[in-house]
């Protein structure tokens, strides 16, 4: 099962609660996934997905809702993905009603009209807008599992006006999703991941959000990791290019003058590095007696280079 799988799972089970939410829920599915039919004795409605847990779901909540019962067919498909299964109601199971009460069907000037996008009267109130985003990402939703290369979480719409009705309910969240027209469909995507946990723990996906946050958290610990290592692995280079340095002018002046030839303190300092020619600074400079600071130590090899540096 993929992860979006997994999370539409978890979302069948999340109860929408209150009847405004319950009505949203239904709204933002039917608005995405649904389409209306045309027959005897007026209009109907038809629900298609490739989910059989999400099909199951929608026909509890619009029994729950409304009190009907929506017919489901099993349709096999050599084009499509495996199975789709459909929903269908009909204008006998009370499809005017429906779609009038989720404001898809509305009447202007006396004439019915279907509108476009998802009513804000149905989506007034905070809990509503996460129930409606909900039934969206049920319909037409996907997201990729954290663990793969790059983020991304998109909601498929039919038109430009609901791509921007859910961008907008997006946004009201804090939630940046941006929308574009890809093969004759309008998608509002999310590729941050934080904003994807944040939209998956909005809509009631507890498990998927938690995800996403282990595997930032742990990308983050990498990363790090690698950058303290990078740190390391730079002052390692540093130091061992400093000692070499240092041996080189310490050689110089064995070699032309011998290292009697520098005042005791840094004749000392200079014994001490060719026997330790491993040692960063600071642990150098603990060999002394008493110890030096770093700072001093540091100070005795600038001497000691421009005595090398001015030997002929």
């Amino acid at each position: 099962m993929s992860f979006s799988a997994d999370v539409k799972k978890e979302l069948t089970l999340a109860e929408p609660g209150k009847k405004c939410c319950q009505l949203a829920q239904i709204t933002g599915f039917l608005r995405l996934a649904g389409s209306i039919t045309l027959g005897i004795g007026g209009m109907g409605v038809k629900i298609s997905t490739e989910n059989p847990a999400v099909a199951r779901a929608f026909a509890t909540q619009v029994k729950d809702y409304f009190g009907t019962r929506a017919s489901l067919s099993v349709e096999e498909s050599a084009l499509a993905r495996g199975r789709s299964y459909e929903l269908s109601i009909t204008p006998d199971m009370n499809a005017d009603a429906i779609l009038r009460e989720t404001s898809i069907l509305s009447v202007k000037e006396g004439s019915n009209y279907i509108t476009d996008g998802i009513s804000s009267d149905i989506t007034r109130k905070r809990c509503c807008k996460k129930a409606a985003l909900r039934g969206a990402f049920l319909a037409t939703g996907s997201v990729s599992a954290p663990t793969s290369k790059g983020y991304h979480l998109e909601i498929s719409c039919s038109s430009a006006a609901m791509g921007e009705d859910v961008q907008k309910l997006m946004a009201s969240f804090g939630l940046r999703a941006k929308l574009s027209k890809r093969k004759g469909r309008f998608v509002v995507y999310l590729k941050d991941g934080e904003q994807i946990a944040d939209f998956l723990g909005l809509v009631g996906a507890n498990s998927g959000m938690f995800s996403y946050q282990d595997t930032k958290i742990t990308r983050e610990m990498k990363n790090e990791a690698n950058r303290l290592n990078n740190c390391e692995i730079a002052n390692l280079d540093k130091t061992i290019a400093a000692a070499q340095k240092q041996i080189a002018d310490i050689r110089r002046i064995e070699e032309r003058r011998g290292l009697d030839f520098l005042p005791l303190k840094l004749r000392q300092t200079a014994e001490l590095r060719l026997e330790n020619p491993e040692l960063p600074l600071t642990e150098l400079a603990e060999l002394f007696d008493p110890p030096l600071k770093k700072s001093g130590l540091n100070h005795r090899f600038e001497k000691i280079a421009e005595i090398a540096k001015n030997l002929h």
